[in-house]
């Protein structure tokens, strides 16, 4: 493995004169044992598939099965599309598309895990909602994924990218930290400000709880990777701007990896606590799977 550290990454980059995306291919080559050729094809089926996914979300009736979510990315698609928005229509664009993708997941459809499935609208939703903006190319689009893939595979390896294991922070946060850093690449930024970007986005999402209502991967996962791609964006422009996280990211993946260790279970994705443990929360819980006779009450005739 060519590099351990966002650090690094970077650092390999810089001498190498090549964007932090170069180094990702290669060290796919080298991991994969396999060409150039073979590893350019299989992200370009991912990002085929990951576009596919967007256009459901966007087009189709999509519900999940238990009907606590769906529509929502196509409802603000079209809002964004009246022009008279608060946002902005490239900010709604990207936000719409990460809503889309992951009610598709909710409803059970393809999708890309990015790093995983409850986080997967994050990422697609930056580049498919940006590319059409910045007027990129499919080869650009196909960086982009290798870009956050580099970054994923630090914060996988030095820290957690799942909400069972550190939360919602290590779930979304690491997604809208992926796409920070390859929204500043795509843009044509640094890998210093790629790193920067990293920082700022997931410094924002420390300490965020994965508290799935009724243990589904819909309410608030879905609104939360609207949050993540928004959060990705506005730290990918803060770090293009030349804004420079205090704490630099290698040190803030540290950082979630201790919050992380510090958080209580019932903040891990046990939907035992946080907006599961709210009234309504219990309530839509009861509707779906019923409600539990007492524990005293269990083997009584």
């Amino acid at each position: 493995m060519q590099f351990k550290t966002i650090e690094q990454l970077v650092q390999l980059a810089n001498q190498a004169k090549v964007p932090i995306s170069e180094i990702m291919i290669l060290e796919e080559m080298m991991a994969a044992d396999c060409t150039r050729e073979a590893v350019i094809n299989r992200m370009q089926a991912h990002l085929d598939t990951m576009e596919q996914a967007v256009e459901r979300g966007l087009t189709e009736d999509i519900r999940s099965h238990s009907g606590l979510t769906g529509g929502e990315g196509k409802k603000l698609h079209a809002y964004a599309a009246g022009g008279s928005t608060v946002s902005g229509r490239r900010m709604l664009n990207a936000v719409s598309r990460a809503i889309a993708t992951n009610e598709v997941n909710a409803a059970m459809g393809t999708i890309i895990a990015t790093p995983t499935a409850g986080a997967c609208g994050v990422i697609p939703g930056c580049l498919f909602g940006l590319a059409p903006e910045l007027g990129v190319s499919r080869e650009e689009m196909v960086r982009f994924l290798f870009t956050s893939g580099a970054i994923g595979m630090v914060i996988a390896n030095q820290s957690f990218i799942s909400g069972a294991a550190g939360g919602c922070q290590a779930e979304v946060g690491s997604a809208s930290a992926m796409a920070a850093g390859a929204v500043v690449e795509l843009a044509g930024g640094t890998p210093e400000q790629s790193a920067e970007a990293v920082a700022i986005a997931l410094k924002n999402t420390l300490g965020l709880v994965c508290d799935p209502v009724a243990g589904l991967v819909e309410v608030p996962c879905v609104m939360r990777n609207a949050m993540g791609a928004a959060n990705a964006l506005v730290a990918a422009d803060l770090a293009l701007a030349g804004v420079k996280s205090v704490i630099p990211a290698d040190e803030v993946i540290a950082a979630m990896y201790r919050v992380g260790q510090a958080m209580p279970n019932t903040l891990k994705e046990t939907a035992m606590g946080g907006l599961a443990d709210t009234p309504t929360g219990r309530r839509i819980k009861d509707q779906l799977f019923g409600n539990p006779p007492p524990a005293a009450a269990i083997g009584e005739e």
